[in-house]
This record gives structure tokens, sequence and C-alpha cells, in this order.
């Protein structure tokens, strides 16, 4: 499952940075429109949309990587104060529902692919966008979500069975203090010791 695991946070690791780089170019494009409109009469047209496109599928290419780096925001007013097994479970029904619901949204949109596909559907621009084509890359980061939402709900709840709740904690749980200090510390030369946070 280890090695499964380290997979999965290969290629989530790849869309994060494809991902990334259509952020970046879709500012560049967006900051190249900005000074075209203000120092010139031309303009690229259509740089609004783009980025729009980019952001929706880079959005959904991250999702992995979050899941897999437990980056996921979540209110844990409560969460700290009770047992570690309560914790331990919640963890994996929380894990869970995400995958219900993910799953949900998931079939959603490959039903808005497939009807935009069957149609030929455009966008109602200048740039009449094939919408299959973002909606694909939106789809394609869900898919990927989903396999990864699926490895970790069974990974974590056959590690709740085995009793292994610190296993439970490092495949889903919460980040501790420690652990946030030391991914924000790293390649900084800073070492944190267990308790100075």
């Amino acid at each position: 499952m280890q090695q499964l695991q380290a997979i999965l946070g290969r290629i989530s690791q790849y869309a994060v940075w494809i991902g990334g780089a259509a952020l970046l170019g879709a500012a560049i494009l967006v900051t190249i429109e900005v000074f075209l409109r203000k120092f010139t009469p031309y303009t690229i047209g259509g740089a609004d949309e783009i980025s729009g496109y980019a952001f929706a599928a880079s959005t959904t290419w991250a999702y992995s990587y979050c899941l897999l780096n437990r980056a996921n925001v979540r209110i844990d007013a409560f969460y700290n104060f009770l047992p570690r097994p309560v914790r331990a479970v919640l963890d994996v029904v929380g894990t869970i529902l995400l995958l219900i619901y993910m799953s949900v949204l998931t079939e959603s949109a490959l039903g808005v692919f497939l009807e935009s596909w069957a149609n030929n559907s455009t966008s109602v621009t200048t740039l009449q966008t094939p919408l299959w084509i973002p909606q694909l890359l939106w789809l394609m980061g869900l898919v990927l979500f989903m396999l990864t939402l699926i490895f970790v709900a069974l990974y974590s709840l056959m590690t709740l069975l085995r009793g292994d709740l610190a296993g439970v904690q490092r495949i889903t749980g919460v980040r501790s203090i420690d652990e946030e200090v030391k991914d924000e510390t790293h390649g900084m030369g800073i070492k944190a010791h267990a308790g100075e946070v």
C-alpha cells in the first residue's frame, strides 16, 4: 500500500506542477492583456476566458496532492481535544463521506462533459471554445482525485481495523503543529524539536 501511495504521490505532484504552470501562463496572459489595453489600441481577447478555464482545471488537479499531503482545510476546534481512537474513526468517516460527495460531483461532471461532447457545445464568447476541452481537463482532475480518495479511504480503513491509530493519523489525520513547522522550514536549515512550538 505504501508503494501505491508513493506512485499516487508522484502523479499528484506532476499534476500540481502542470496546474501551477497553467495558472502561471494564465497570469502572464492576463498581464499582457492589461498592458496592451492600457498602452495600445490592441487586445489579445479571451484572456479572461482562458484564465477561468485554467483556474477551474488546475484547482481539481491539485485536490489529490492536498489529500495525500493532508493539506486540506478542516474545522478542528474540538478535534484535538478528542481521544486518539475517536479522532482516528472521525478521520476515516470523514474520508468516506468526502468520497461519497466527490462520486456524486464527478458523475455530474462526466454528464456535463458527455453532453457538451455530444452537442458540440461552444462558449458564447468570441473564442467560441469547444466546451468539452476545458471540461475534459476539469474532469481529469476530478477522476484523479476520486482514484486517490478511494485509495486513501481503503488504506485508512484497513489501518484503523488493524488498530494502528498512528498510521491513520499519518494517512488521513489532521497534521500536527510539528509537521506544519517542519514543512514550512524545510530547506532553511532550521531544526524544530517536538513540543517547542
